[in-house]
């Protein structure tokens, strides 16, 4: 059992000796000291894992001695003892980045607690978390062996991002491999529940469905315009997880008044789902009823997505909806300080709609630059790339301004991404597009159908066909598209990146978050 080194400034040391004792016989060595230079001496000297000091000592004052150490030994965590129990004293303390505050007379267990919070903690967190993902990891099986309605497979993935997470802040990660298959096996459990129910969602008007991306705007946004400002964003290609570490950074300045979830269509591609977002229809749809919007060519992602704002437009008199709205894309930090510097102008809408591309862009990124795919090496790496980039970004100002004014914000996004692993050989002309998650066009060449969802009639899913031999093709688990020419180096290339058009929980199940400021 390792054995931590104390330091303990106290100028009545003499009187904690049955504390001291008590501290020995659980592993732990004390180095008393009864003044605040001998401690600053002995932290000179000697490393240790925790200092305990007393705030009034004659001579440098405990407060002086804390300054001293924090400034010399930044990361060493230091308990604040005090008979005083003056705010302000408590204040100076907490600023000074202490690492508890105790208040005399002191209780054994009371000082054993502070001790193993600060050099037991993430041991003890990760034990107990181990453990309590082994039990509902019986759980979450027997629930994917039973037929789950689209309700239960959100709950599915939420257990199965919370583990995540958590698991992601225990010591050894012990239990990563074991989540990392028990995902495998739901991704495979939920490509069937797809195949199975999706058509249906789409043509039954009976059918037990969840919301999708065409329904969104309708049933999420428009309930909540009125005459204050709603602002209504979407980080492309955002995933839960994504999502839940920068709502720890959101949380100070808004209430969480819903955290949903909704199904993105297929395929999971900006250029479908989002388009089908704003324009309230599905792409077949689309593409016959706006064909000076819908752009036919499946290679041009970006002009796909040009006419935003028109499709939003038509949305809106669809709905009889007569609200001044903005539309802004935002793919340069720099349109984004322009953005927030307009803000005084947004806030005469009554909706204002932002699109953020950063995330798209650096999935897309990770693939084609080497040092982004260095940073990016697994999903943890991911999402603390995506929270650095959120932390300095004009997004994070912008929303700052909006809790500022006491608004209302909707956060969402089109699709999420998977990091695909495993190659699947599919040949095509020429007019294929060149998505690694699905396939569509005439002829397409491939063997078996282990690890794809096709679609041999695109109209059943609501999906336009480039002539009348055009088929979908959709990968499914962890599994991307390669062509059979230059095969070895193209797999090598897209292996274990993150990509999205397909069939997973990540890239389908995606959050739908009501923000209220905390100053409304």
């Amino acid at each position: 059992m390792q054995r931590y080194n104390i330091l303990w400034a106290d100028d009545e040391i003499d009187l904690l000796k049955p504390h001291i004792l008590f501290l020995n016989d659980r592993g732990y060595d004390i180095t008393p000291v009864t003044s605040g230079a001998d401690a600053i001496d002995a932290v000179e000297s000697t490393h240790y894992d925790v200092v305990f000091l007393d705030e009034n000592m004659p001579g440098m004052t405990g407060l002086e001695t804390l300054s001293y150490i924090k400034n010399r030994r930044p990361s060493l965590p230091v308990v604040m003892i005090t008979k005083n129990e003056e705010e302000h004293i408590m204040e100076e303390a907490i600023g000074s980045k202490i690492a508890d505050y105790l208040i005399k007379p002191l209780n054994p267990n009371q000082i054993l607690i502070s001790v193993k919070r600060i050099l037991e903690n993430r041991r003890l967190v990760s034990e107990k978390t181990n453990m309590q993902y082994q039990q509902d990891f019986r759980t979450i099986s027997m629930e994917m062996n039973d037929r789950m309605d689209h309700n239960e497979w959100v709950e599915i993935y939420k257990k199965l991002v919370y583990w995540e997470l958590e698991i992601d802040q225990t010591e050894n990660k012990s239990m990563q491999e074991v989540l990392d298959m028990q995902k495998v096996e739901a991704n495979s459990n939920f490509s069937r529940f797809i195949a199975d129910e999706y058509e249906s969602w789409l043509n039954d008007p009976n059918a037990d469905r969840p919301l999708l991306s065409h329904q969104l705007m309708k049933k999420k946004v428009f309930p909540l315009l009125n005459d204050d400002p709603l602002f209504f964003i979407v980080i492309d290609n955002l995933r839960f997880d994504q999502w839940k570490i920068i709502e720890e950074d959101i949380a100070p300045y808004f209430n969480i008044e819903e955290e949903d979830a909704y199904y993105s269509i297929l395929p999971t591609t900006t250029a479908y789902a989002r388009n089908s977002i704003f324009s309230g229809e599905l792409p077949l749809e689309m593409s016959k009823k706006h064909p000076d919007l819908w752009v036919g060519d499946d290679d041009s992602e970006d002009g796909k997505n040009n006419n935003e704002s028109d499709f939003l437009k038509r949305q809106l008199a669809k709905n009889h909806i007569n609200k001044r709205f903005s539309y802004n894309k935002i793919i340069h930090a720099n349109q984004g300080k322009q953005l927030n510097d307009n803000f005084a102008n947004l806030l005469q809408n009554q909706l204002n709609v932002v699109v953020y591309n950063f995330v798209d862009m650096l999935s897309h990124a990770r693939t084609d630059i080497r040092m982004i795919k260095e940073l990016a090496s697994d999903e943890s790496a991911y999402r603390s790339l995506t929270r650095s980039w959120f932390q300095h970004s004009p997004l994070f100002d912008l929303l700052r301004m909006i809790s500022e004014k006491g608004l209302r914000v909707l956060i969402t996004t089109d699709h999420g991404t998977y990091r695909v692993k495993k190659p699947f050989k599919i040949a095509g002309d020429r007019n294929v597009n060149t998505n690694l998650r699905y396939k569509q066009g005439k002829n397409l060449g491939y063997k078996g159908n282990n690890g794809i969802f096709e679609a041999t009639k695109p109209e059943k899913l609501h999906l336009p066909k480039q002539n009348v031999s055009t088929t979908y093709v959709f990968a499914t688990d962890d599994t991307f598209f390669a062509y059979p020419n230059n095969y070895n180096h193209y797999v090598k290339y897209y292996r274990d990146t993150f990509q999205h058009g397909g069939v997973s929980m990540e890239e389908m199940i995606i959050p739908i978050i009501s923000l209220n400021s905390k100053r409304s």
